[in-house]
């Protein structure tokens, strides 16, 4: 009954039809309802209402019809559709099997010489909106060959940025899986994210932020980690946050220091990185730069963040502290003259022996695995092991300063705590059996009002 309804109706007949001209038909029909969805919030709300069939209409379009630039209309409106509205069209996008196929059409058109750029801005972009409501969307990539197409657009474009800010925000999406992030480390990524998020400048800040979320989650992944250490980018890092610290003065770019942070606290999450930390004189750093935060309350993020990395990386150190590290000294009654705990005292102050293995594990390259840990993630309780949950243990253990015989001295001063207070008979010396007494189970009346 309606002009959306006529449209999609065409268009399905279309989708039938192999006839001369189908192209231009199906260009005349998409760009009208690229028009009605465009101006009418209305035709926005009747192709993603229940029992709505436009989204099908259309992406069997996409995937029956060879790709032409009709196909642009068609993205062209997902994007109105998905982008003027909250998450829950987007979300019908995903049900609808959206995903699978704007992947397919990104893998076709970048098979073309050179790829359409404002097509591939358009699939990208919806892309990063729909990412996050498909939780399989970095395993889909992989599948079908997507993964690296990003990743080519951006080595080939860096200084187009209106291309490479919606490839990053895909990027991001991707490497939240371990897998994938791992694969995109071989391929050069984080090598290719410092070309980005440095050197210092504040023009395209958004771009900026969206490298160091990407960056972030590809650090997470330790070979990543081990790679950023090797080629001595923890220092890098530690630069990059000076200096937003030193020109941010009015504190509007919070977000990207933020961004710096995630990034020392990703790669410091193995041994080597919290070495490499702490020998750029990232102690220092982030203390002071801390101390100059305090003031202004909402720079209390960055204050967290720094005090959780300067705690990780901080060196452990054996109990008690024989070195002058420590504010309280222990000394232990009986050291013996030999053995490991000999041994352990005997080293050097700046010999580490704490044992570390955070870097023996490698990481999990399979598919089985990979989708385990992204579901544990979101609903996983870190454990702390320093809090003893055993109530045996935790009660304390009373220890008498005299043996029992010494105390028996004092019995007679309280003989409660000895004798036993029974009723006895007088004629047989024996103690009564307890009675209880049948008073004590009558119930209690109250009297009422005008009663005695």
């Amino acid at each position: 009954s309606s002009r959306t309804v006529s449209l999609l109706s065409q268009l399905e007949k279309i989708n039938l039809d192999s006839v001369l001209g189908e192209a231009d038909n199906a260009r005349y029909v998409t760009s009208k309802i690229l028009h009605l969805v465009q101006s009418q919030e209305k035709t926005r709300k009747e192709m993603t209402s229940k029992g709505s069939t436009g989204i099908e209409v259309i992406l069997s379009t996409l995937e029956v019809k060879p790709f032409n630039l009709c196909s642009y209309g068609y993205i062209a409106s997902f994007h109105f559709i998905t982008g003027l509205c909250g998450g829950r069209r987007a979300s019908v996008l995903v049900t609808k099997g959206g995903t699978q196929i704007l992947l397919q059409l990104l893998l076709t058109a970048s098979k073309d010489s050179p790829p359409n750029e404002e097509l591939m801005v358009l699939l990208h972009t919806l892309l990063a909106k729909i990412g996050p409501k498909d939780k399989k969307i970095a395993m889909k990539a992989r599948i079908n060959g997507a993964l690296n197409i990003s990743l080519n657009l951006v080595k080939q474009n860096l200084q187009n940025h209106k291309l490479i800010l919606p490839c990053l925000q895909v990027l991001r999406v991707y490497s939240t899986n371990s897998v994938n992030a791992v694969s995109l480390g071989k391929n050069g990524v984080v090598e290719l994210m410092f070309k980005i998020i440095g050197p210092f400048t504040k023009k395209n800040t958004s771009l900026m932020k969206v490298a160091l979320d990407t960056l972030a989650a590809l650090l997470k992944s330790k070979s990543n980690a081990r790679r950023a250490v090797d080629r001595g980018y923890v220092q890098v890092l530690l630069t990059i946050y000076v200096d937003w610290h030193r020109h941010d003065s009015r504190h509007r770019y919070m977000l990207i220091r933020k961004g710096v942070l995630q990034c020392i606290k990703s790669v410091t999450n193995i041994k080597l990185g919290r070495k490499a930390f702490i020998d750029a004189n990232g102690m220092k750093i982030l203390y002071n730069t801390s101390q100059e935060c305090l003031a202004v309350r909402t720079l209390d993020p960055l204050v967290n963040t720094s005090s959780l990395i300067m705690r990780k990386c901080f060196p452990k150190n054996r109990l008690p502290l024989p070195t002058i590290k420590s504010a309280f000294h222990f000394q232990l009654p009986v050291i013996p003259a030999s053995g490991p705990v000999a041994q352990l005292y005997n080293l050097p102050p700046d010999v580490d022996d704490v044992v570390d293995e955070s870097d023996d594990n490698d990481d999990v390259e399979t598919e089985s695995e990979l989708e385990t840990e992204n579901d544990d993630d979101k609903d996983q309780h870190f454990k702390n092991d320093d809090i003893e949950t055993d109530i045996n243990k935790l009660k304390p253990r009373q220890e008498l300063g005299r043996p029992i015989e010494e105390l028996k001295m004092y019995e007679q001063f309280f003989p409660e705590l000895s004798e036993n207070f029974q009723e006895y008979d007088l004629v047989s010396k024996e103690p009564k059996p307890f009675v209880p007494d049948a008073n004590l189970s009558r119930p209690i009346v109250v009297p009422t009002a005008g009663e005695e």
